[in-house]
C-alpha cells in the first residue's frame, strides 16, 4: 500500500475498532475502563508493527483480536503473580481452582459460536454442549439424524473458520 501510516491507521480504526471493542469488553467483564485501555494498547501495537500488518497474510482483525486477548491475559497474570504468595503458604489443591484460561477460552468460543447460523449453534448445542446422541438431537430439532450429522460438520468447518479469523486457531 501506498498511503501513509496515519492514513492506514485511519483505515484500520474505521475498520475493525467497533468490533475490537466489543470484543474487549467481553474480555474484560464489562469493564469499560479497562476495555477502552485494553484497545489503545491493541492499536498502539498495530502502530509499531503497520509494516508487518501490511505484508500479512491473515486477517488484520485476527491479529487484532489476538493481541487484544494476549494483553488481557499477560495482565492477569502479572497482577496474579504480584499477589501470589509462596508456594508453601498454599493449600494442597489450590492451584486446581484456577480456571482463567478455560474462562478466557470460553468467552472466545462463545464470541465464535455467534458467528454462525442459528441452525449450525443449535445443532452444536445439542450435540456438544447438552452432549445428545445424533438421533435425540434429530427429535429435539425436528430434523433428519442425517441433516444433524451434515450440519454438525459445516457447523465445526464453520467455527474453526470464526476462531481463525479471531486469531485463536492457526
Amino acid at each position: 500500500m501506498a498511503d501513509s501510516p496515519v492514513v492506514l491507521m485511519q483505515q484500520l480504526h474505521d475498520e475493525h475498532a467497533a468490533a475490537l471493542w466489543g470484543y474487549c469488553l467481553r474480555l474484560t467483564g464489562n469493564d469499560r475502563s479497562r476495555a477502552e485501555d485494553v484497545v489503545q494498547e491493541t492499536l498502539l501495537r498495530a502502530w509499531r508493527n503497520l509494516a508487518s500488518l501490511d505484508e500479512s497474510q491473515g486477517s488484520v482483525r485476527a491479529w487484532l483480536f489476538k493481541v487484544a486477548r494476549n494483553i488481557v491475559i499477560d495482565d492477569w497474570r502479572t497482577k496474579r503473580s504480584q499477589s501470589e504468595v509462596s508456594v508453601a503458604d498454599v493449600p494442597d489443591g489450590a492451584g486446581e481452582a484456577d480456571r482463567t484460561d478455560q474462562v478466557l477460552l470460553s468467552w472466545v468460543v462463545a464470541e465464535a459460536l455467534t458467528r454462525l447460523s442459528a441452525e449450525h449453534r443449535a445443532v452444536l448445542l445439542e450435540c456438544y454442549y447438552r452432549g445428545l446422541p445424533v438421533a435425540e438431537a434429530a427429535e429435539r430439532l425436528g430434523v433428519p439424524a442425517g441433516t444433524v450429522k451434515s450440519r454438525t460438520h459445516y457447523a465445526l468447518r464453520a467455527l474453526r473458520l470464526a476462531l481463525e479469523e479471531m486469531g485463536v486457531v492457526a
